[in-house]
């Protein structure tokens, strides 16, 4: 079995985080936007972050309730987990708190996360914290999530197995070996919505959970958006520019561009010193765009997951009460 070993060291977890924040604790959050991964969660976050009345915090997927109680000993222990959770992540209350001190008047105040949905222990850390929150999900085919998933690891140069279905083979070993599950290797497993949402129905019920589909998304984003903030008790009327989709997936052209984009290095660092940030960023988008193919999945491999997962859509069906015989 592939076991898709990635040539790095784990790197000594400091916990670093957020850093050079203020030190005053902020109020905690009265909605949690949990995922799906690779269902349009960063666009939705942008667009939240668009209203008046709500207040985003600034650290998109700081994963804080899936981090809080963590094994470190038997997760988290792919050769570059270690290293996204210290350069990305909170793991401590008090600097979780400093990541609300900007709120003022604000109605709403969100933190978006999707680890959140498959997280074993995230569900249970929010109902103590904050025990009232709002629960927000957005869910796509389970199949072409994983794919998406898949891709966007490819893109970025940390899944090293360049077949899909071998990726796939690949998990249990993974999950033996303590890898993840951030960031999200579990491709397969990360779609079973039925399984991970129930627990959070048990705890919360059913009235402070809204559960839209990637589908709405894609088709009336703005529609999407209204129904979402008539749930947060905003003003659902405000105009939203919804134009920009963010995150769009692919895969690499060429496997070494990805790597020079997403890794430290001289160049890199010589740039810094002499472009500032928007140029930077729009070289980066320019060399990315043009490295990006987006890949199809094989349709026999597509109709074998489908049916793996046809007893959790039909879970799913019956818990969110949408007709989702489209997807099977």
């Amino acid at each position: 079995m592939a076991s898709g070993r990635v040539t790095s060291v784990i790197l000594p977890y400091t916990g670093a985080g957020v850093r050079n924040m203020n030190a005053a604790k902020g109020r905690l959050p009265d909605f949690l936007f949990i995922g799906a991964a690779k269902s349009g969660t960063i666009s939705v976050y942008h667009y939240l972050k668009q209203h008046p009345a709500v207040f985003m915090c600034p650290v998109n997927e700081c994963n804080f309730f899936a981090l809080e109680q963590a094994d470190w000993n038997s997760q988290y222990r792919s050769p570059v987990d270690r290293f996204y959770i210290d350069q990305h992540c909170v793991t401590t209350l008090a600097r979780y708190q400093e990541l609300f001190t900007g709120v003022r008047e604000h109605h709403a105040i969100g933190e978006s996360s999707p680890l959140y949905i498959f997280s074993r222990t995230a569900a249970s850390r929010i109902k103590h914290h904050i025990p009232n929150v709002k629960i927000i999900a957005v869910l796509r085919h389970p199949v072409d999530r994983a794919f998406s998933n898949y891709c966007d690891l490819r893109r970025s140069g940390l899944e090293p197995i360049a077949d899909f279905r071998d990726a796939i083979r690949a998990e249990p070993q993974r999950r033996a070996e303590g890898w993840g599950p951030w960031p999200f290797w579990f491709y397969t497993e990360m779609g079973f919505y039925a399984q991970q949402l129930q627990l959070y129905y048990d705890l919360f019920g059913p009235e402070r959970i809204f559960v839209g589909l990637y589908e709405d998304l894609n088709r009336d984003a703005a529609g999407l958006m209204r129904r979402i903030f008539q749930f947060l008790e905003v003003d659902s009327n405000f105009t939203l520019d919804t134009s920009t989709r963010h995150n769009l997936g692919g895969i690499p052209r060429f496997d070494a561009v990805a790597r020079i984009m997403v890794r430290p290095n001289a160049a890199k660092t010589v740039l810094k010193t002499v472009l500032p940030a928007p140029v930077r960023h729009r070289i980066r988008q320019r060399i990315a765009e043009w490295n990006t193919v987006k890949p199809n999945l094989d349709p026999e491999l597509r109709h074998e997951l489908t049916q793996m997962y046809r007893p959790d859509i039909d879970a799913l069906q019956h818990l969110i009460g949408r007709d989702l015989s489209h997807w099977l």
